[in-house]
């Protein structure tokens, strides 16, 4: 009735109506039932998904009162309303703090992100893309490995990047990207381990990219614009010393200049970012103009000649003419060609030998689009250092039995060559993929504008990248092309030589392009360390997470300069290329790992808009990029995982730890559920059997662990192997004690972690601690993997009234073991036992193997032994014969039998002599031993028995005498009988045995329980003479009785039993066998 009038009432009769029917106040009533609420205003709340604000139930109504939110205030703090969680994330602003490439923060007058597809991907890429290799290396790569091998070369690179891509736009555009790039999509995918390394890795590759583009800037600067700037002299040097002093100039302008760039990034960013078109336009018409110099070639060639002695190219600063003698006015003259290879100028001069049997031509270094040079360009021609430049199809009359001579007249190869150290040099020139994902912060759409510019910029620069190697192969002569620094075409830049119109296009706009490379690298890198460091996941890095006051990272722009100068010390653009090279490669792999994962885990939260990707092409990708890290370098490629390796592991032992939702944590779910599935067909074989452990422990008020050592003792034995489950049982009900049993896991795991145990918690709250512990026992565990071994303490003062549930629970959870085939480990005294820091020196552990348990008493001491804490302690085994055995048979087959488990133990047999006399001592305890457990059951009468008791004894006013055949002391009843009486008086505690009970002294004991007490009393003897200065004595444990009578006895045997006896170890087997001789 109620809510059938809800759905309509609006009157305030009504509503007066029903407050005096219900006995309800005057509330706004809802008209209508609507789930999609809009309010007459948000409520004001402190975060968006959860409200931390503490009011009281009445500031909550107020404050949604009016909103037809009555039936949800009470859950407003967990469950915010959806009009305003919308209107948040809608808000949302994805610009990050500290990890922008491009900076525009200082700025605050910039309103939302308005970079497009063009502006914000496409050309940020191309700049990226296109740098330093092309200008300076592609000819030089051209030449040495073919148009052929180039093109495999280029298209293996650009294949890698594309599918890379791919991967890439998959991953960013599956939800709000910060930027960050790609460690912030490694890390958020595959966790902050793998996310630390390749965040790493591709810091390193981007900050030594920077000092391979100081480098190339270098090398254009003295090389082919100002020559006489250099500080070392390279005139006149030959061979090696002209190599060093090269090298030294590099060293030393490249340490001003990566001074002079760090100074400007950290003085003003911004300048850095609207200089990048200006750097950008100068790529581009370099680009222009070499395509601009092909088109003239196919017109009108240019007269660009190069002179050869023979076949072998010959310095251009060697002559001045390329002929050996000139005639003038009718009088042949010598040149300075004649004059570099004879002792005088005149003709009679003693001259090289080869310079005297080959002739001087002059051919055409750039022949022409149309000339037909690219068929004696198709293949390669890799050199050794040393050797000279040598045309192909040009006779050369060489004696193969002289030595080389006057080598520093003609064009050398500054380095030995190869297939793969080319791989290694030209992989730069296709990174800088990544730059459109670092500005997604910066972007108007980042999910649309991602995939469609990065892919399209790819796409760009490798038709370039593959057209410039044909056109390349097809217009320029090939030892021009091997030519890498143009001595023998007058010191030119050989690209620049095929530029039009002028070679300084392609000189000057090279140079600007790798200044504008360089300055950005510094620019980025420092901010993605930064980024990483403010992740906190790596904590020697936490300190560069530091900066300026407007956020720029100062400490990151130190360590990566210093870092860069190490490439600027290398000085050699050809070996800093390959170690930039492997950085960017295993974050390209991590990418394309991180793709793959996530398609083939069909994780619920992969749902990118990009939809042309597929596992199998990020498969390819990842098995492209860790070829091509071997091609160009094994050694490195070793290096670079090892880096990494370090990184990973460090992150795992000693960082923050990160729930970031990542794909590993599928990864291991996956694994975990195959492995369970697996377990689940069947009990793992004798040879496989290892102790999955359930400790069962009991904690006080406070929610501590009362036995911590049992904890130990689990470490000891498992030593980090196998499965530990820690259980205990808290009493009440879930909705009342969960905060309870929260803080218990808690103190759990604390101990775990303390003690060093690898293994799970598990806390379950129930009505009594004896179902709970029950419950433990049948649930640990899931699947296949589950316990197969309970460890439970020995119950302490189990005798005292007070603890009579503790070891009832005791003797239960013993049944319920037995009956579940699990073995059982019982150690007794546990607070004796050594903690993990302790060491014994000496001492033996004792197993007293009395009945077979499926070797479990000889799997556990070896085990222990493993252990740091026993490790030097001895095994010996006694085992009980009887009068009808031969001991002596019995000691060589145990021997025999230890030799085949490949066990090193000392061997006893101790013979039990049969005594048929029980002595009086025995006969005294059993009967003391039951008359308390009478007593015992008299505490278990309920009230309306106790009161009727009391009351007839009253009645009576009669004690029960003492029998003068009892055979013990009624004053003094053993096993502590008098703890739970009224001591005040020598007669009253026996006021309570009523006469029903009155034959309770005149009992006569059982014979069975003699015989048990009897065998107890004399084990324990033998026990005691033989181990009583072991460091642990390990030994059967006896079953507990059948029926529920007499529980208290069994006890009393096992305390019998280990009487004297510092550490024991109680063990009962789980109904099968655990140790094998075979293997």
């Amino acid at each position: 009735f109620l809510f059938s009038r809800l759905t309509w009432s609006s009157s305030n009769a009504d509503k007066d109506y029903l407050s005096k029917v219900f006995q309800l106040p005057k509330i706004p009533w809802v008209t209508g039932w609507c789930f999609c609420v809009s309010g007459d205003g948000n409520p004001k709340e402190s975060s968006p998904f959860i409200n931390s604000s503490a009011a009281s139930d009445v500031e909550k109504s107020q404050q949604y009162d009016g909103k037809n939110m009555a039936l949800f205030e009470e859950e407003m703090d967990t469950s915010p309303m959806v009009s305003s969680l919308l209107s948040t994330l809608a808000n949302y602003s994805n610009l990050p703090t500290g990890s922008k490439e491009h900076e525009e923060a200082e700025n605050n007058e910039e309103g939302a992100p308005q970079l497009g597809t063009l502006m914000g991907v496409y050309l940020p890429c191309i700049q990226n893309i296109f740098g330093v290799i092309l200008f300076l290396r592609m000819t030089w790569m051209v030449g040495i490995g073919g148009v052929f091998g180039s093109f495999i070369i280029v298209f293996m690179c650009c294949s890698t990047t594309m599918l890379t891509a791919i991967s890439m736009s998959a991953i960013a555009t599956n939800g709000v990207v910060p930027a960050g790039g790609s460690y912030y999509m490694i890390s958020r995918s595959l966790g902050p381990e793998f996310g630390g390394a390749v965040g790493i890795c591709f810091y390193l590759g981007t900050t030594f990219a920077g000092a391979m583009y100081i480098l190339g800037c270098i090398e254009i600067l003295l090389i082919y614009i100002v020559p006489q700037a250099a500080i070392f002299k390279i005139e006149g040097l030959e061979g090696p010393e002209a190599e060093a002093a090269l090298l030294n100039n590099m060293r030393v302008y490249g340490t001003i200049v990566l001074s002079f760039m760090a100074l400007v990034v950290f003085v003003g960013v911004k300048y850095v970012n609207k200089l990048a078109l200006v750097f950008l336009a100068c790529v581009i018409l370099s680009i222009l103009a070499v395509y601009a110099g092909v088109i003239k070639t196919a017109i009108d060639p240019p007269v660009f000649p190069v002179c050869l002695l023979g076949n072998r190219t010959l310095l251009s600063k060697a002559y001045d003419v390329c002929a050996k003698v000139v005639e003038i006015d009718n009088e042949t003259v010598t040149t300075k060609l004649w004059r570099s290879f004879c002792d005088s100028d005149s003709l009679n001069a003693t001259c090289d030998e080869y310079f005297m049997n080959n002739n001087v031509t002059e051919i055409q270094g750039i022949p022409g689009v149309t000339s037909g040079i690219l068929a004696e360009n198709l293949f390669g021609n890799y050199l050794e250092k040393g050797m000279m430049l040598e045309k192909r199809g040009l006779a050369s009359d060489t004696d193969p039995d002289s030595p080389v001579t006057s080598s520093n007249r003609y064009v050398l190869a500054d380095i030995t060559s190869f297939f793969t150290l080319l791989v290694g040099i030209y992989f730069p020139s296709v990174t800088g993929i990544m730059a459109g994902s670092n500005r997604s912060g910066d972007l108007r759409d980042a999910q649309k504008s991602i995939p469609i510019g990065t892919i399209a910029a790819i796409t760009t620069t490798s038709t370039v990248y593959m057209s410039c190697v044909v056109l390349f192969g097809a217009c320029i002569e090939g030892v021009v092309l091997r030519d890498k620094f143009g001595e023998g075409v007058n010191g030119n830049l050989v690209i620049g030589t095929l530029a039009w119109p002028s070679p300084w296009v392609i000189v000057f706009g090279s140079f600007f392009s790798t200044c504008g490379a360089g300055l950005q690298s510094l620019t980025g890198a420092p901010r993605l360390l930064q980024a990483i460091s403010r992740d906190g996941i790596i904590p020697f890095l936490r300190v560069f997470g530091h900066g300026k006051a407007n956020g720029e990272p100062t400490w990151a722009l130190l360590l990566t300069a210093g870092i860069c100068e190490i490439g600027i010390i290398i000085a050699s653009l050809d070996s800093v290329a390959p170690i930039l090279s492997m950085f960017f490669l295993m974050c390209y792999m991590f990418v394309n790992l991180a793709c793959a994962l996530q398609t083939l885990l069909r994780t619920p939260n992969w749902r990118p808009r990009f939809k042309f990707y597929h596992w199998a092409l990020s498969f390819l990708g990842m098995s492209l990029c860790l070829s091509l890290m071997f091609i160009c370098s094994w050694y490195y490629a070793i290096v670079a995982m090892g880096i990494a390796t370090c990184i990973y592991k460090y992150i795992e032992f000693c960082g923050a730890e990160k729930e970031w939702g990542d794909g590993i944590r599928g990864i291991s779910l996956s694994a975990a559920r195959f492995a369970l599935m697996r377990l689940e067909e069947g009990p793992p074989h004798t040879k496989n059997w290892r102790p999955q452990i359930l400790v069962l422990v009991s904690v006080d008020g406070e929610q501590n662990v009362e036995q911590p050592r049992l904890l130990s003792l689990t470490n000891q034995l498992k030593a980090g192997k196998g499965l530990t489950i820690v259980g205990t049982a808290v009493q009440g009900t879930f909705l009342d004690n969960y905060t309870e049993a929260q803080k218990a896991d808690q103190s759990l795991r604390k101990l775990m972690e303390t003690e060093k145990v690898k293994g799970f918690s598990q806390v379950v709250i129930s009505s009594n601690l004896r179902d709970g512990t029950s419950h433990l026992i049948q649930v640990g565990g899931l699947g296949g993997l589950k316990h197969n071994t309970v460890m439970v303490s020995w119950p302490r003062n189990w005798k005292q009234p007070e603890c009579h549930q503790q070891f009832r629970n005791f003797i239960e959870v013993v049944r319920e073991t037995t009956v579940a085939s699990l073995a059982l480990l019982v150690p007794k005294n546990i607070s004796s036992y050594p903690s993990n820091g302790e060491r014994f020196t000496e001492g033996h552990i004792d197993v007293w193997w009395i009945v077979h348990d499926g070797g479990m008493l000889m799997l556990l001491p070896f085990l222990l032994r493993q252990h740091k804490v026993w490790r030097k302690c001895k095994m010996r085994i006694f085992t009980v014969a009887q009068m009808d055995d031969n001991s002596i048979q019995m000691k060589k087959d145990l021997i025999t039998f230890l030799y085949h488990l490949r066990i090193d133990a000392e061997v006893e047999v101790v013979e039990m002599v049969r005594d048929f006399d029980i002595s009086a001592y025995t006969y005294e305890k059993t009967l003391v031993m039951e008359q308390r457990s009478q007593i015992l059951k008299q505490m278990h009468l309920t009230k309306n028995e106790m009161e009727r008791e009391v009351q007839l004894i009253h009645s009576k006013n009669t004690s029960t005498p003492t029998s003068p055949t009892s055979p013990m002391s009624p004053a003094a009843p053993a096993g502590g009988a008098a703890t739970w009486t009224d001591n005040k008086g020598p007669d009253k505690g026996k006021t309570l045995l009523a006469e029903p009970n009155k034959d309770l002294f005149n009992m006569k004991p059982n014979q069975t329980d003699v015989r048990r007490m009897h065998t107890a009393l004399r084990l324990n003897e033998v026990i005691i003479k033989k181990s009583k200065e072991a460091k642990l004595v390990l030994l059967n444990m006896p079953g507990p009785p059948r029926n529920r009578v007499g529980i208290e006895n069994y006890m009393e045997f096992l305390e019998v039993l280990t009487e004297g006896l510092n550490r024991v170890l109680l063990v009962r087997g789980g109904g099968r066998e655990v140790i094998t001789i075979y293997s």
